[in-house]
């Protein structure tokens, strides 16, 4: 099966929480401000790279795990997947699609809009770490439901 956390930006919230799900970030704690940012892609997602899934790793079940960016297209993305994937015979059972958007609070968003859009990554790279460390059990439970689902598929 293949795992798609999906955001925004695939800057911060689907990069944590493809990170936890495949044991780059910690599952028993809060992170700590270096752990964040030493995550791979982490604040780093050009324009031009929303879109393209990043690959974060395989989980504990065999699962591809991948982290995505759609802007505020992403229901409309998720809706088209599963459409095709309808459409072409696959099973959804295939895919698990993620919307990790709504883990994310306003320090994270104030923090990506301005390390991102703006390029003054210098001050918003850290509102972004520090609001990720604030909203983490948010995605601890993102990625624990996910794994629950996973476990009763197995």
């Amino acid at each position: 099966m293949i795992i798609a956390y999906i955001c925004y930006g695939s800057a911060h919230s689907s990069i944590v929480a493809a990170s936890i799900h495949v044991g780059l970030l910690p599952s028993d704690r809060i992170p700590t401000f270096d752990e964040i940012l030493s995550m791979p892609h982490y604040d780093l997602t050009d324009g031009n790279q929303i879109g393209i899934p990043f690959y974060m790793g395989i989980d504990e079940y065999d699962n591809d795990v991948y982290a995505i960016g759609a802007k505020s297209g992403r229901k409309i993305m998720m809706k088209a997947v599963r459409s095709f994937l309808k459409e072409s015979g696959i099973g959804e059972n295939e895919i698990m699609l993620i919307d990790t958007l709504p883990a994310i609070g306003l320090l994270t968003k104030l923090g990506g809009m301005t390390s991102r859009r703006f390029k003054i990554i210098s001050v918003g790279r850290p509102f972004t770490v520090y609001g990720i460390i604030k909203k983490y059990n948010n995605f601890l439970d993102i990625v624990n439901k996910v794994k629950s689902r996973l476990k009763e598929l197995d």
